[in-house]
């Protein structure tokens, strides 16, 4: 068990694991990013610093991808675009798979407010 594991309480730590299932799921489906970050939204400040950094790592995570991806849109007009948004979709799963694995072991996100990898 990792030291962070007793500031979580596991009814938040679902909500925010599932929050990243459904950004995972807005790749097919689009719309469930959308209440994700809503539950984002409306989680943080509730819970310990582990699970804000999550919920910070969420929002941020929402925004910068539909920055990218709307500069990729507007970019697919002389081709590079569609480069962009390949980019785009790899960086987002990667945010996103990392997040989770980092809830799973009880450890805040690491650097939220990135804009990387």
């Amino acid at each position: 068990m990792s030291e962070f594991d007793v500031s979580i309480d596991s009814g938040n730590k679902g909500n925010a694991n599932l929050i990243y299932i459904l950004y995972l799921a807005s790749i097919l489906v689009g719309i469930t990013s959308i209440v994700g970050v809503i539950m984002a939204y409306m989680g943080r400040g509730k819970g310990s610093e582990v699970l804000d950094s999550h919920y910070t790592n969420q929002i941020h995570v929402f925004w910068k991808g539909l920055l990218y991806s709307v500069i990729g849109v507007l970019l697919c007009a002389v081709v590079i675009g569609f480069l962009v948004l390949l980019v785009v979709l790899v960086w987002y799963i990667m945010r996103t798979v990392k997040g989770m694995q980092a809830l799973g072991r009880g450890e805040p996100a690491v650097n939220p407010t990135r804009w990387g990898f």
